[in-house]
């Protein structure tokens, strides 16, 4: 199963259901015209007005032009970590590239400051997963994930924030982290640590901000394929958390979803029935409830069994049944059915050859084998072949059943033999004397 790629942002960014608390600014007391207030920071009336007129701007582009001259103009400015914000907030609506380095320059004055990490962080990830270049991509999620740490390490807030709006950044910002930390990981590979931050993202927030469209509900998706991509996959979490996604993703998302939810299903069940559900599960619990079970498919030794206690005549199986009871039985199963076979001589046309030598021919008999191109049949020759067959190429085979290896399936046969096509016999010509 090829891994399913979905748009990058669903219906809506990540950052669209943390804007407001991202957004909202801690307000900087400057007092009146440079007079001081209490708590208040002192500007000279003439920065005052700079600042005022520069934050006062009505578009991000003019904003963010009046800030950057303002930060020219007084590079030690007292408020300089607020006017960064807003000026890597303006920079937000426009310009990716100048809203990092912005986000930088905050950092630099401010390291915990949530919200310049949490910019850093949707912005790199946002990089990483528009590269291309393999190497590229990974570096830009990893540094993604490095400001996603260091947000996370963040409990203490700003003197000059209320405890509720601190509450609210980090509420908004802590979904965003665990995402980046888990991208970075499933892009190299480490399941574990994807699948850990993608639950931990997802229980960041309440269980109805998992059911819109968004990163949220993509994320539940890109789950479900970590469990997937897990060595062994875990095909149960597969099918629960991609159909949760598909669930609530409208089209044609939807469509892009459920082909791993119903992959990772069969996988594990064996066949399509039961399905529906885990569809209705999925719609009332976010993480699969205690008592969530899918039966497992029948296990090979146990489809032998079946097959041996339904099937009175036994050498009337298909020569690829027998083939699966010989590889997959318990010994005594697999002796019942070679005891059907042993001895006997018999004959398989349109055979595909694999290898010959003097001394034996190999070939594919079963569709699973031909399809995977590999023996299944050794025809231990009685001679070297006159003309030997190309390998790919359909012969018609005969021999004795004489020994089989059970994994991979290999059955030996002695006094092999290609048998040539019969010919069609062209009659003589018919010569008539001539009329005179």
């Amino acid at each position: 199963m090829k891994k399913v790629v979905v748009a990058s942002l669903l219906a809506v960014a990540s950052m669209a259901s943390a804007a407001g608390p991202l957004v909202a600014q801690t307000q900087v007391n400057l007092g009146s015209n440079a007079q001081a207030a209490s708590g208040g920071v002192q500007l000279s009336p003439a920065e005052y007005k700079a600042y005022n007129d520069a934050i006062s701007q009505t578009t991000p582009q003019t904003k963010a032009s009046a800030i950057e001259a303002y930060l020219t103009a007084y590079p030690q400015s007292p408020v300089k970590a607020s006017v960064l914000e807003q000026l890597m907030l303006a920079y937000a609506a426009f310009d990716p590239a100048k809203t990092l380095d912005a986000a930088d320059r905050l950092l630099q004055v401010d390291p915990n400051n949530l919200r310049a990490l949490t910019f850093e962080v949707y912005f790199r990830k946002q990089q990483g997963d528009q590269a291309t270049d393999p190497t590229a991509k990974q570096a830009a999620l990893d540094k993604a994930a490095e400001f996603a740490q260091k947000g996370l390490a963040v409990t203490t807030k700003p003197a000059d924030m209320s405890d509720a709006d601190f509450a609210k950044v980090k509420d908004a910002a802590t979904p965003v982290f665990y995402g980046a930390i888990g991208a970075a990981a499933l892009n190299k590979k480490d399941t574990a640590t994807a699948i850990t931050n993608y639950k931990s993202e997802l229980g960041s927030v309440p269980v109805a901000q998992t059911q819109t469209p968004g990163v949220l509900l993509q994320d539940t998706f890109i789950l479900g394929q970590a469990y997937y991509q897990s060595t062994p996959p875990d095909y149960v979490n597969c099918t629960w958390y991609a159909s949760r996604a598909a669930a609530f993703a409208p089209e044609p998302y939807k469509s892009q979803m459920l082909p791993l939810a119903k992959f990772c299903y069969k996988k594990y069940h064996g066949a399509d029935d039961g399905y529906d559900a885990v569809t209705a599960a999925v719609q009332t619990n976010l993480n699969p409830p205690a008592d969530f079970k899918i039966k497992p498919a029948p296990s090979p030794a146990d489809i032998v069994a079946g097959v041996i206690s339904s099937t009175p005549d036994l050498s009337t199986l298909a020569i690829s049944d027998k083939e699966f009871i010989l590889a997959n039985g318990k010994p005594e199963d697999a002796a019942k059915v070679w005891d059907t076979m042993k001895g006997k001589s018999v004959q398989f046309p349109d055979s595909t050859v694999i290898s010959v030598s003097d001394t034996a021919l190999q070939v594919a008999v079963s569709d699973d084998a031909v399809q995977s191109k590999t023996a299944d049949f050794i025809f231990q020759l009685t001679a070297p072949l006159k003309t030997p067959p190309a390998a790919g190429a359909k012969v018609t085979v005969s021999g004795t059943y004489a020994s089989f290896t059970p994994s991979p399936i290999l059955i030996t046969m002695s006094d092999g033999a290609v048998v040539e096509p019969k010919k069609t016999p062209t009659k003589a010509p018919v010569h008539h004397p001539a009329h005179h």
